[in-house]
């Protein structure tokens, strides 16, 4: 009991300093089978089970998920969706607001990353908000919040990391996650017409001076529509495996980037593998990390501790999931 509550409290001072989760569940994770075991079983037993994990052929599909993802931001589609979406929403109070939330919903539908969709929707909807005097706490907070949508909203790196820690169907897990991130959307809208209902000033905009439709916009909405239903009907359809799926997706983000004028020569070409090739790394460090650390708490129980401690509180199945 000692060794799980030192090994927990020592996590999270760790997290809490700062330091990368991946590093600091692998690194509880090492030590404490070094101090029960020695160092030579710690390092055995730990290079073993990256070895083993790292040629799971399960895994390529997370740095083909990333390239997907980082091929989409590449290819600049995010301003015209925003577009459409405010042609659709202006009318509403707090129009700006919304569109940012079914922008950020539409992008991280073909993206697959909070913090890429978060990114890219700032460089998009913060300009025009800020240009219309919308309160700063609405605006941060409306990018923020749809940035979320990025790991509800399959195809979602975390929920493939998760179906990989965990061992679940990843198929099943992006299923799941499409109704919960609708249920976001609408709460996040539901928010914002709550918020300027109170404070109409911190929306002060009804925007009927729109730019025409351009042609572009079109080609935007249809091409999301159109690697969205690839990607998850193939999954879903059982036609080809989420990491076939990943690799369809992929090529399928790199010919919309080509359509658009983007990655015409090498030096761009480089920059995106640069970029998904550190972001993979990043990613595959969590994974090594948690299932080292996993390891370690199967070996002192931390796990039996956690059943226990909820078989006490005698919940029902929807009771857990509230607590």
């Amino acid at each position: 009991m000692i060794a799980v509550i030192i090994a927990v409290i020592i996590l999270l001072a760790l997290c809490f300093v700062g330091v990368p989760v991946g590093i600091a569940t692998l690194l509880v994770g090492f030590v404490g089978f070094a101090l029960e075991r020695g160092v030579g079983p710690a390092m055995q037993l730990s290079g073993q089970r990256i070895l083993d994990d790292a040629m799971n052929y399960n895994l390529s599909v997370i740095p083909l998920f990333v390239l997907m993802g980082v091929l989409i931001y590449r290819a600049e589609i995010s301003g015209d969706l925003y577009a459409v979406a405010q042609r659709r929403l202006h009318r509403l109070r707090g129009g700006l607001a919304h569109s940012t939330v079914v922008a950020c919903a539409a992008f991280a539908a073909v993206c697959g990353s909070s913090l890429a969709t978060a990114a890219t929707m700032t460089r998009v909807a913060m300009p025009p908000m800020r240009r219309f005097k919308y309160d700063e706490s609405l605006s941060t907070g409306v990018v923020a919040a749809g940035g979320t949508l990025g790991i509800m909203i399959p195809p979602s790196v975390p929920l493939v990391i998760y179906g990989i820690v965990a061992e679940q169907d990843v198929g099943r897990l992006f299923l799941a996650g499409m109704l919960p991130g609708i249920i976001l959307v609408g709460l996040f809208m539901a928010t914002i017409s709550l918020w300027t209902a109170l404070r109409p000033d911190a929306a002060p905009d009804h925007v009927d001076e729109l730019n025409a439709p351009s042609r572009s916009e079109g080609y935007a909405v249809f091409a999301v529509l159109s690697l969205f239903a690839l990607v998850l009907g193939g999954i879903y359809g059982r036609i080809f495996t989420p990491t076939e799926a990943a690799g369809i997706g992929a090529v399928g983000a790199a010919v919309i980037a080509l359509a658009r004028g983007h990655l015409r020569n090498l030096g761009e070409w480089l920059e995106v593998l640069s970029e998904a090739m550190s972001t993979t790394a990043a990613l595959f460090l969590v994974i090594f990390g948690a299932l080292v650390f996993a390891e370690y708490a199967k070996y002192i129980g931390l796990s039996y501790y956690i059943l226990d401690a909820i078989d006490a509180l005698h919940l029902s199945p929807f009771g857990l999931v509230v607590a």
